[in-house]
């Protein structure tokens, strides 16, 4: 017996079988909602990252200030000036020379979602990802998609992120084709490389891959996405369950004699991602898609933010 208990998401937009047409209409949707509902909860942790905020070399507008006698007249912005009786100097905001960069994936595998979550793991990474670069942005931080944008510290940085996330979904590559890990990044050293993903893959990819970034001199923090189901797996009795990354099915007669099984592989896979994740000096935090995503972010702003959590958090950040 065949029991419906998760399903997977068809991509933000594109082309899906018409059987989908309905729930692909849908998902159309689906990256506005997630770019409102990011701006939300950055918005309730903003003071969560320490900042750098100030003014000096960079893009961004900061403040315009006014003249001092000294200066070149060149700095003088004559626009402001001409409104009034003084003279002002247009200030722009200083940026950092390393970037902090996401990288989300969108490999098959997190188009699951389960009942008990009710979205899909890919939309809940989107979601803290937007929600993330709108804390470091904020914080005076520049962020960036690797091999998608350059770093940006622009005040609209969620929705240029989403709209760079959507056309990647919209470039026609294949989900099953897509790696949960890149080979490489383009990363530089210094800079700070957020993973957010489910990472299905050899646990010694996983290390080799993680390993490459730290190399390089970069700085990581992993957020291991994981559907409630693929923890807890809250199954009894016959089930069949189907590969989402291959053709693979797997038919179990009872499912209750292997839970116990399965919860210990799935608890000792974790360990595992988090072990090698301190080995390298990067953070560690397991998001489960059922609850809140402002929890996870909480940890993150205190882990990015410098601020040490404990060994075991209620926030997710251990298995």
């Amino acid at each position: 017996m065949k029991v419906e208990e998760a399903h997977s998401v068809p991509p933000f937009a594109g082309k899906v079988p018409l059987s989908l047409a309905s729930e692909a209409a849908q998902l159309a949707e689906v990256l506005p909602h997630l770019v409102v509902e990011a701006r939300n909860v950055a918005a309730q942790l903003q003071l969560g990252i320490h900042g750098r905020r100030r003014p000096g070399p960079g893009e961004e507008f900061w403040e315009f200030r006014p003249f001092v006698a000294g200066e070149s007249t060149s700095r003088i912005d004559w626009r402001r000036s001409a409104r009034d009786d003084r003279l002002y100097v247009r200030e722009r905001e200083w940026e950092s020379a390393s970037a902090h960069w996401l990288w989300i994936d969108f490999s098959a595998s997190m188009h699951f979602g389960s009942r008990l979550a009710g979205r899909a793991k890919r939309d809940r990474a989107v979601l803290i990802g937007l929600a993330l670069a709108d804390l470091l942005v904020h914080a005076g931080e520049r962020v960036g998609l690797p091999g998608r944008t350059h770093p940006m510290a622009s005040r609209n940085i969620v929705m240029r992120l989403a709209e760079a996330l959507l056309r990647q979904d919209r470039s026609g590559i294949d989900p099953l084709t897509m790696e949960a890990l890149p080979e490489s990044l383009p990363v530089k050293r210094h800079d700070h490389v957020i993973l957010i993903g489910d990472f299905i893959m050899p646990m010694p990819l996983f290390a080799e891959r993680i390993a490459r970034i730290a190399h390089r001199g970069a700085k990581g923090t992993i957020v291991l996405v994981r559907d409630p189901v693929e923890e807890e797996f809250p199954f009894a009795g016959e089930f069949e369950f189907e590969a989402l990354e291959t053709e693979e099915t797997w038919r179990v007669g009872e499912a209750q004699d292997i839970a116990l099984r399965y919860r210990e592989r799935i608890a000792s896979i974790n360990e595992e991602m988090r072990r090698i994740a301190l080995k390298h000096g990067f953070g560690f935090v397991r998001h489960l898609t059922h609850r809140p995503a402002a929890e996870t972010l909480l940890a993150l702003a205190a882990m990015i933010g410098g601020q040490v959590l404990p060994a075991h958090s209620s926030l997710g950040a251990t298995p």
